[in-house]
């Protein structure tokens, strides 16, 4: 395009043809030719830094006229009239403050800053609260010793050894301090000293059950009721312990739901769903001192709830009395216990040195009836059929035993039947809740299988296995399988997967059910089924549990 002659010497004073009131001709081809053009107020003439690049060049760019503010022009009219002071703003730098002048009061018109203060809901923390323990204090340092070259002294000088040799370190066990023995009064730490049980827990605790024979939902049921469980908005969240929860069990009573964990610190907390007793319906006590591995609600007395810890106690929580009764003592190194008669008077235990133990609850002391050590490096797991109370499931390094408690002796202890297949060490192994016939094993070679027992043979066959990321470090708690108390062919198991989620399978290995809420941020390591109602319950590692129901 050839530009009009008239406007071209426009253009060659360093300046971009514009129109003010007064109307002066733009650049435009030389074919319309020259026609005044009368523009806005809002058009001033700005300086065009493109000439002297383009100077020498046969093709000159085109210029085009800069609309801008009216408070702009003004500004600059009266920017000209005075002496530019170095340091003042230019007019791009006017024009960014005046789009942000703009936009905040747009903002502010709308009132989209209240409503995004409107939205963001108040997070506030039930259960336990934060206690603030920080002390001010100053690290005084020692003073620094000077060198034997400073001090004028000569250095020692040490023969060196003629063979280079190894020291051996002999690893002992390592000697805690424990509470005392005999029973312990069961005060609440997060209420005020000398402060009694509330009475709400008692009567709670001491509920006569309501035993309803219900049919077992078939499995598209099944996943309806657990599709219509969700996390509570108000409530579903609580922090009931201090630390990494290692165990939870739910109460059996149908009325509401009464939680119990237990942490690495040995701490026991107590959480009434729909209560506000303690701190917004937790209780927290201190039985032990060490991480309470494993606990279970007595099935022929709910008001008896047993808890086990590494510190080698294994204790019974008495409400009525106010106490932790002392039911079974050792050294250290409990690791596992679980109910080996109907009216769970009798106990099995293990511990972390291979040893299983029998305890009766009706025999004076907190000694064992009798103790067996099997042939191998520690015991992660026991758990007694449900129906033939007599067969004791071990779960050993990389091998799940089925004992029968009347044939161990101190000279015979060959297993009735043996689940093999895992390559590395299993975190559980647990029957079917209804009849036994099914074994879940969670083991750390991330596989959870499904074993039929139905038929104790020598080598119980494999009927399903599941690949699960079940490798969780050294900061969360093991995930372990646990069977839905309802069912005999659901069972429920933590996950690592992002979003954060628990998920429901079937014997099969179908997925039936992934529990997932936006508030749930972190893995659900430990987690149960109610008896009865459809809730679930699951704690991670800070000491929170979380409640879906429906």
């Amino acid at each position: 395009m050839d530009w009009c002659p008239g406007c071209v010497e426009i253009n060659e004073m360093e300046m971009k043809p514009a129109n003010t009131e007064s109307g002066i001709p733009v650049l435009h081809s030389a074919k319309e030719g020259c026609k005044p053009k009368k523009f806005t107020p809002d058009e001033v003439l700005v300086p065009n830094p493109s000439f002297k690049e383009n100077q020498g060049t046969k093709r000159k760019r085109k210029a085009l006229p800069l609309k801008v503010e009216g408070r702009i022009e003004k500004v600059k009219e009266e920017k000209e009239d005075k002496d530019i002071q170095p340091g003042s703003l230019s007019i791009y730098e006017l024009e960014r403050l005046e789009n942000i002048r703009q936009n905040q009061v747009f903002l502010s018109s709308i009132k989209l800053l209240e409503a995004k203060q409107d939205l963001k809901p108040e997070k506030t923390q039930r259960g336990l609260k934060r206690q603030n323990n920080k002390v001010a204090w100053t690290e005084i340092l020692p003073p620094r010793t000077k060198s034997l070259r400073i001090q004028k002294k000569e250095a020692e000088r040490l023969p060196l050894p003629l063979e280079p040799h190894r020291i051996y370190y002999e690893v002992e066990r390592i000697e805690h301090a424990r509470k005392p023995e005999g029973p312990i009064s069961m005060e609440p730490i997060n209420m005020e000293e000398d402060s009694s049980l509330p009475p709400e827990l008692l009567k709670l605790w001491t509920e006569d059950l309501i035993k309803e024979e219900k049919e077992e939902l078939g499995l598209e049921e099944y996943r309806s009721t657990l599709k219509s469980m969700e996390l509570s908005e108000i409530g579903g969240v609580a922090k009931v312990v201090k630390s990494r929860i290692f165990s939870v069990a739910f109460h059996p009573c149908s009325s509401r739901l009464l939680m119990a964990a237990g942490d690495k610190l040995g701490g026991v907390g107590l959480w009434n769903l729909d209560s506000d007793m303690g701190d917004e319906g937790v209780l927290l006590f201190e039985p032990h001192v060490q991480p309470v591995a494993c606990m279970a609600f007595s099935r022929s007395h709910p008001t008896d709830l047993l808890t086990l810890s590494y510190d080698g106690t294994l204790r019974s929580t008495d409400v009525e009395k106010a106490v932790f009764d002392e039911v079974y003592r050792i050294k250290d190194g409990l690791r596992t216990f679980d109910f080996l008669s109907h009216d769970c008077s009798t106990l099995v235990t293990g511990d972390w040195y291979g040893d299983v133990a029998i305890v009766d609850r009706r025999t004076p002391g907190t000694s064992h009836e009798s103790l067996h050590s099997l042939d191998t490096k520690t015991v992660r797991c026991v758990h007694v059929h449900p129906v033939q109370k007599q067969y004791i499931m071990v779960a050993e390094n990389s091998i799940v035993s089925i004992y029968d408690a009347r044939c161990l002796k101190a000279s015979s202890r060959e297993p009735v039947s043996q689940l093999y297949g895992h390559s590395k060490s299993i975190s559980s192994a647990y029957f079917s809740p209804g009849t036994g016939n099914r074994v879940v094993t969670t083991c750390l070679d991330n596989n959870i299988r499904i074993y039929d027992t139905s038929e104790l043979t020598s080598r119980a066959p494999l009927l399903t296995s599941i690949q699960q990321n079940l490798y969780t470090g050294r900061w969360l708690s093991k995930l372990q399988a646990m069977w839905d108390p309802k069912r005999d062919d659901c069972f429920v198991v933590g996950s690592m997967q992002r979003p954060r989620r628990v998920q429901v399978f079937h014997e099969s290995g179908q997925l039936q059910h992934s529990f997932q809420d936006p508030e749930m941020t972190t893995v659900l390591s430990v987690t149960a089924f109610h008896p009865t109602r459809n809730a679930l319950l699951g704690g991670n590692a800070s000491g929170r549990l979380y409640v879906f129901t429906d």
